[in-house]
């Protein structure tokens, strides 16, 4: 026989409440007196339950509106594109500095007027853009989010 092969069981009986004043638990065994909590059957209260008046949850105000987890995608407008020529894609907008980061989703919105010609390689433009890039020379191609490296 091994140490963990052994079972352990509990070698004392759970209390007998409420049997008797002489019995340590007896009368209202730890029940204190009276109230809603010393009846039969209190802990079959639903969760929240705050003695009949309004539930905590009913109570505690609830926030307004709605949080969208989706991340946006970050404005470019083609009126700024003027400045770049060439292919220009997210690395180029990202050290143009006209947006954060190359990995974020980028859209490309009609402002102003566009004479450079580019070669566009973003993940959205409008239609708009896209008529005013390919009058100007160049072209659009929708690609996908690049991701970091190391993802």
């Amino acid at each position: 026989m091994k140490y963990n092969d052994l079972t352990v069981e509990k070698n004392t009986r759970p209390a007998r409440k409420g049997r008797g004043i002489s019995a340590g638990q007896g009368k209202t065994a730890g029940r204190g007196t009276k109230g809603q909590k010393a009846r039969t059957g209190h802990r079959k209260m639903p969760a929240g339950f705050m003695g009949g008046q309004r539930a905590i949850m009913q109570a505690v105000p609830k926030l307004k509106g709605f949080k969208s987890h989706h991340a946006k995608a970050e404005v470019v407008y083609t009126d700024r594109l003027n400045e770049l020529s060439g292919k220009v894609d997210n690395y180029t907008l990202a050290e143009a500095e006209l947006i954060t980061s190359p990995f974020v989703k980028v859209k490309v919105i009609t402002r102003g007027e566009l004479t450079s010609k580019i070669d566009l390689e973003t993940q959205f433009a409008s239609k708009t853009a896209v008529d005013a890039i390919t009058k100007a020379g160049g072209s659009f191609k929708q690609v996908a989010i690049l991701q970091r490296p190391g993802k």
